[in-house]
């Protein structure tokens, strides 16, 4: 058995950070489903600005919203406008085709990495 990225949302911009919280992070809905990171799946975070990484479990945002927010003891480890990179992973004894998100500046789906690898490919 190996671990294999399933999936994640490239440079995503980190929209708010509350301490306060249990603890999370908020994805806009549409993200998770064009990722495929399920609700209370955990997932790890990097911070492109600072290099900070965590683990903690998704949570869906309003769709459409472009909501990433990190929650609770992490929100500590980012700040809102930085860049994030959203991972999930997978254990199987099988090669996973991982679902690569890239997002634009408002956090809006804007295409699978793969495609523009098939263009470059071609």
């Amino acid at each position: 058995m190996r671990q294999l990225m399933r999936s994640k949302i490239h440079r995503a911009t980190v929209t708010n950070c509350d301490e306060d919280y249990v603890g999370s992070i908020v994805i806009d809905q549409n993200l998770m489903d064009k990722s495929d990171i399920w609700e209370y799946e955990k997932v790890l975070v990097c911070d492109i600005n600072n290099g900070s990484r965590f683990e903690t479990y998704a949570i869906p945002g309003e769709r459409g919203s472009g909501i990433i927010s990190v929650q609770g003891a992490a929100a500590k480890l980012t700040n809102p406008g930085h860049k994030v990179i959203i991972m999930a992973f997978e254990v199987t004894e099988e090669p996973v085709k991982p679902k690569a998100v890239m997002v634009t500046e408002t956090n809006e789906f804007a295409y699978y990495l793969t495609e523009i690898e098939n263009a470059i490919a071609v």
